[in-house]
């Protein structure tokens, strides 16, 4: 997924490797968000699950409310979750303008709960 100058733009993490519990989880997402912006990175798409398994929905449910903290607190600029990441949403066409990775990503108008899109 490489971006202009080689960069990457778009990163892909999936916090449910390994099926840590929800802590660790967030301990992750928090070093792959600083990690993501010092690689240049715009987006980070992070992978959580919905719930099929019984923990992915806690690390969803948690990963969001974390990320709209960060968002309040001005430490990321904002994020799309997989279920409104489509060309009939604002936010993703915006996301669009930042990342032109995004538009090629698999989970494109398909409404996946188990994914969310991070804007640095």
């Amino acid at each position: 997924m490489a971006g202009e100058k080689g960069r990457s733009l778009l990163r892909e993490v999936n916090l449910e490797a390994g099926k840590p519990i929800v802590d660790q989880a967030i301990r992750r997402l928090t070093f792959e968000i600083s990690h993501s912006r010092s690689l240049g990175c715009t987006v980070l798409k992070i992978i959580h699950g919905y719930g099929s398994s019984g923990t992915g929905g806690r690390i969803r449910t948690e990963s969001r409310k974390y990320l709209a903290r960060l968002k309040s607190q001005g430490k990321i600029r904002g994020f799309i979750p997989g279920e409104a990441f489509s060309i009939f949403e604002e936010d993703t066409r915006q996301a669009f303008l930042r990342c032109t990775d995004l538009r090629q990503d698999r989970d494109l108008d398909r409404y996946n709960n188990g994914v969310t899109f991070i804007l640095l």
